[in-house]
Parts: structure tokens; sequence; C-alpha cells
């Protein structure tokens, strides 16, 4: 899918409503139907490669809706919060964005530990227009498949394929704790996990201490799957 970056101002199957952020978060500001969802806290990946390292997490408006606003929190100031947005004119809700957004994030800092944020979405009814004149329109060759899975104490597994007519061409995983305030170092440091790529299947080996046993921990398997023959 050929996609645009557009950097959030600030920065699924799993959503909750009317999230209690601790400061005032934006993602329905200026929007008159408005329903507010969040998610939970995802880990960043530290590391002092260029580019560095990111994680991509994707969370969900409930049906009928689309995605017009987007804030996050951040338990550090380094880290770098985005979205993909799709090419479309206007860049609007429905064109831009969909019922799921993907926000991406990278740490640009050098001293974070365990470096977290948690993503927003304002989410309004229906979806937008727009068409853009080119002489191969921009489409969706491509279509995100993404599995989210509770982590036990201990060994566990996640997987997600893409469809028998599809090509995997993409993957990524990404932890996450949902809870009020970001995890501690400690709660970050206590799972860890193995991707592998087979086919059209992404798989990951999750281990887990037994810390996690207090908190709802996640896992996100996502597979980049191309429709194109």
């Amino acid at each position: 899918m050929k996609r645009i970056l557009i950097v959030a101002a600030v920065a699924a199957a799993a959503f909750a409503v009317n999230p209690s952020a601790a400061f005032a978060t934006d993602e329905c500001r200026g929007l008159q139907q408005c329903v507010p969802v969040h998610g939970p806290w995802v880990v960043v990946p530290t590391g002092n490669s260029v580019p560095r390292p990111r994680v991509e997490w994707q969370l969900m408006c409930p049906r009928g809706y689309v995605a017009a606003g987007l804030d996050a929190e951040l338990s550090d100031r380094a880290i770098d919060v985005g979205f993909l947005g799709l090419i479309g004119a206007p860049v609007t809700p429905g064109v831009a964005t969909a019922r799921a957004v993907v926000f991406w994030a990278s740490y640009v800092g050098g001293t974070a530990r365990a470096p977290t944020f948690r993503p927003h979405v304002g989410c309004m009814p229906g979806g937008g227009g727009g068409r853009i004149p080119t002489a191969f329109k921009p489409g969706r060759p491509t279509i995100r498949r993404v599995a989210q899975n509770d982590i036990p104490p201990g060994s566990s597994a996640a997987a997600k394929s893409c469809l028998a007519r599809e090509t995997l061409v993409g993957a990524s995983h990404a932890f996450a704790f949902f809870m009020r305030s970001a995890p501690s170092s400690s709660l970050v440091e206590s799972v860890g996990g193995l991707q592998q790529v087979s086919g059209r299947r992404v798989s990951m080996l999750v281990t887990a201490d037994v810390e996690v046993a207090s908190v709802q921990a996640v896992v996100q398997v996502h597979a980049i799957c191309s429709r194109v023959r």
C-alpha cells in the first residue's frame, strides 16, 4: 500500500472509551461527534543504529467510525511518534485515515532504558471521500493483518498469516501493557520474544517473567500482505 508518513504533533482488537490520561489528551479537539479510544503502553525499542529501530501499533475505532484525531502520551520526551496515512485528497478522515490507525514510534535519545508510548484516537461516524487525478491512482495493494494475544507468564506463541492468494512482504511485532501509568523498566524488560517468518506466516515465540501476571500484557503480530499478482 502506498502511504505517506504523517507525523503526529504529540503520538487491534482491543480498545477502551473515555480514557483516564495523565493529562488531557486532544484526540477529540474540534470534533463535534467524537468517541475517544486509547491503547495500551507500547514498548519502544532502543538502539544506536541508523536508522533507529521503531515499533508499529494498530489501534481500531469502533465499527462505523473513522479516525479523525490523534494524540499520544510519552514516557520520555525523546520518543518520536507518527502514523501511517493513505495518499488521497483532500487529506481528511476517510481518505488519509480509516477505521484502523497504525502508529509508529522510535526512541531518538540516548539514556532511556524502557521508553513507552500510549496512542489515542478520536473516532467520528462515517467516512470521507476524495479522489486524486493520476495516471495510475494509488490504491491499496497491501493489507495489514494483525493478531493481538495476551501474554501469560512463561512461554507462549502468537502468529498471523497472509491469505492463500497473498504474498507476505513485511512483518513486525510489538509488546504493550494496558495500565494507567507508563510501565516500569522492570516490567518492560520482563517480556521478550523471537520473531520468525516462514512463507506467508509471521510467528512470535514470547517469554515473560511472573511479573506480567499482575497486569494485562499483550503482543501484536503484524503481517503486511500484498494482493497484487
